[in-house]
Order: C-alpha cells, then structure tokens, then sequence
C-alpha cells in the first residue's frame, strides 16, 4: 500500500489509499480505536469501492464546477444532472455574502465539496489568486486535500463546518472597518484559516484527549491541544502542495496562520474577549497597525467559529443539533470506558436545548456584543437579532423537555446557573 508521510514538529499524519490508519498511542484501551471511526455507522464490505466512486463522481463535478465559474463551456451534453447542479451552485455562490447563505444546500449541490467550491471561489473573488500568483493545480489540490483531511463522519467538526465558518468569515471581511483597512495578505490568512481551523479534528475535545493520555496531549503539553494540531496538519498540507514556495514569506504565512488558529482556542475565550473589550473601552484599535488588524482577524474567525447560534434558526438549529450530537456521542464513549463524563456530554443529564442556552448565555452573547460595538452594522444587529429569537425558541422548548421531572425542577435553570467556566471547559469541542 502506497502511503504518505507527512512530519512536522513531531505531529506524524498518515495518509493512505485504503484509509486511515488506527493511532495507538498512550496506555488507555480507548487509545486503540482510531479517531477517524469514532461517529462512522455501520457499512457493508463494499463500502470502500461505493467510496471510491463517490469520490471519482466528486472529482467529475470539481472539473466541471470550474469550467463553470470560467465561464467555459461544457463539452459534455449529457451530464444534465451535474449541470442543473451546477448551475444552481453557481447562482448560490453569487449571494455567497448573504448571512442567510445555506450551507447544507450548497454542499449537497456540489456532491459534498463546499469547502473546496466556496473556498476556491472567495480566493478568486478577492483575486488572490492572480494577484499571489497561485499555481491552480496546487491550490485545487490543496484544497482537495484539506477537505479530505475533515472527518465527515464527525456530526458538527466537518468539512461542513470549515465551509460555513469560511463563508461567515467572507461575511465579517466585508463590513466597512475590515474592508477598507485589510490588506490582501490579511484576506489571504482569513480564509485560509477559516478553510483550516479545525483540520483533522477528531471529534471529541481537549479535556478527553489529556485523561486518556492521548500522543497530541503529551506533544503540545495539554495546551491548546486541538488548534496545534490543526495549525501543524495546515502547514503540512502548504508544504506537501507547495502552494507558497514562491512567496518569500512563506515562513511568516505560517506563523500567522498558526496565530489565528490558535485564537480559536475557547478555553482562551475569556482572554481574547477581555483584551478586545479593553481595546473597545479605550478606542485605541488602529488598523493601520498591522498587528491590531492581526487582532482583529482573530477576534471576526473567533466569531465566525461560533455564529451558529447567530444565524437563522432554520440554519441555527441544524447546528445545534450536530453539535449536541458529537458532545453526546464523547459522553457515551466515556461511559463505556469508565471514565468521567465531561461536562454537557451526559444525554441523560442534558438537553440540546440547556446546552444551547449555555452556551449563547456565556459564551457567544458576551463575544457578539462586543463584535457589535466594533462594527455597529446591520450585520452585527442580524446577527444579535437571530441570537436573542435562537434562544427564546430554546428556552421555550426546554420546559416542555423537562416538564416530566417528577420534582418539576427546570433544565434552563439547571443550565443557566452553571458558571461560565462549565461551558468553557469544553476545551474546543464545540469551535
């Protein structure tokens, strides 16, 4: 079996023909199950060959989606399917700024690569492309491989969500105080940070990788254990493609992409939304310094990382669901390995609906209101306007939810009064 090995500060990655290869790393049982599996469902004996056709269909529609948005015409009539979804991927990428975009129906138009379509489209938007001099067959593989690196198995921590946090960053590139001050290098490591932020997340969060003694754990010392490792698998895949060799400051491109994904790091939210509050206190924020723009960049990807609860509760709720879903799944693994459950990943003791109200409660109201004072825009009152309607929809579901208790205590108490560093104890789970 042919494989690739990519190794970067002691990070290994393996990436085969067949799949991945389990990580046994550390002494606990749990250790010998690989991460890549953990939300799979059961498949048949010819699910790798389906996987493979899957693949090679995905592959004809990537050719084909990007004659499309050269304008070229397609050489083949037959394909009428792929062109009727095309096309309507196509006119979905013209409202591509909108907050009420729809990332699921983007991504089943384009067979599953959103990340890839909506990803190369912004790049190309921007001009970033001919204005960096990108190698086409380079960015289109890299961003193949970023893609393929998301575990889709994952309920929320999905290519899915890379593709949603990079159009809700799009967004953020757009308001007045951003547009007019960034220059093309900042819109550059937007994206891509965006496209990269959660790259080969495993599925469940810091806390759970440190108790089972995970290798990631030990590497980074416990200390933002995920965003490392997704920092180290972005730059390995910039290496492996050498979309940047020609730029002389792809040591800096790594630096700062590294810098932003980092910030996304929740267990730091209290120390990034205290330094940002300062800033807005002081009116001392001045984007003409390049590191007050490189603050401000990771403060929009923290909030684009988690906007859901911002978004139209059509969109918000699926979300939300997802999310709920992996945080459940990690408290059912901890059970059948006896080990402590983490917070909000208990089913028995939650509901998406305490956990949602949590987490807008702590974590993302305090975040957007500060965001709102930065940019006062229709945008940022959208968004605080979706919030307030998302969490009165959850807080008026909950009682229904809890109204069997025989004691009648009520979950949305149950789960406002928890102190905010419950919710932050997450790690990086639910960004």
């Amino acid at each position: 079996v042919k494989c690739l090995l990519i190794i970067f500060v002691g990070d290994v990655r393996v990436r085969s023909q067949v799949g991945f290869e389990p990580e046994r790393r550390g002494s606990h049982p749990y250790l010998g199950v690989d991460f890549r599996t953990l939300h799979s469902r059961a498949e048949s004996a010819g699910s790798i060959p389906a996987r493979r056709v899957r693949r090679l269909f995905s592959f004809q529609r990537h050719l084909l989606s990007s004659r499309l948005l050269r304008g070229a015409p397609h050489l083949n009539p037959l394909h009428i399917l792929d062109e009727d979804y095309c096309g309507q991927a196509k006119c979905m990428l013209e409202k591509v700024g909108s907050w009420n975009f729809d990332i699921f129906l983007f991504d089943r138009l384009t067979n599953g690569n959103s990340l890839v379509f909506l990803t190369f489209n912004l790049l190309n938007q921007y001009g970033l492309i001919e204005l960096f001099q990108l190698d086409m067959v380079k960015l289109r593989r890299f961003l193949v491989l970023v893609q393929e690196d998301y575990h889709n198995q994952n309920p929320y921590h999905n290519a899915v969500h890379a593709a949603d946090v990079t159009q809700a960053m799009h967004c953020y590139l757009r308001e007045p105080k951003l547009a007019q001050s960034l220059t093309s290098f900042d819109i550059l490591l937007g994206l891509l940070a965006a496209a990269t932020h959660d790259l080969d997340h495993p599925g469940v969060n810091q806390p759970f990788l440190i108790k089972t003694n995970h290798y990631l754990a030990a590497l980074y010392r416990n200390t933002s254990v995920l965003e490392n490792h997704h920092w180290r698998s972005a730059v390995g895949l910039l290496r492996e493609t050498e979309l940047f060799s020609n730029l002389p400051a792809e040591d800096s491109i790594e630096r700062q992409l590294g810098s932003l994904i980092l910030a996304t790091d929740i267990s730091r939210q209290n120390e990034y939304l205290s330094r940002f509050r300062t800033h807005l206190d002081e009116n001392d924020l001045c984007l003409g310094n390049a590191s007050h723009r490189h603050f401000v960049l990771q403060m929009a990807l923290k909030c684009a990382d988690i906007c859901n609860p911002c978004r139209p509760w059509e969109l918000s709720k699926q979300w939300s669901e997802k999310v709920t879903e992996e945080f459940f799944h990690q408290g059912d693994i901890e059970k059948k390995h006896k080990l402590e459950i983490s917070p909000l990943c208990d089913s028995e003791a939650n509901t998406i609906a305490s956990v949602q109200i949590g987490f807008m409660t702590y974590v993302v109201e305090p975040l957007f209101a500060e965001w709102a004072r930065f940019s006062d825009t229709r945008l940022s009152q959208t968004m605080l306007g979706h919030l307030g309607l998302n969490k009165a929809s959850w807080s008026a579901m909950e009682p229904e939810a809890s109204g069997s208790s025989e004691e009648g205590e009520s979950e949305p108490g149950r789960a406002t009064e928890e102190p905010s560093s419950r919710v932050l104890s997450q790690g990086s789970q639910e960004s």
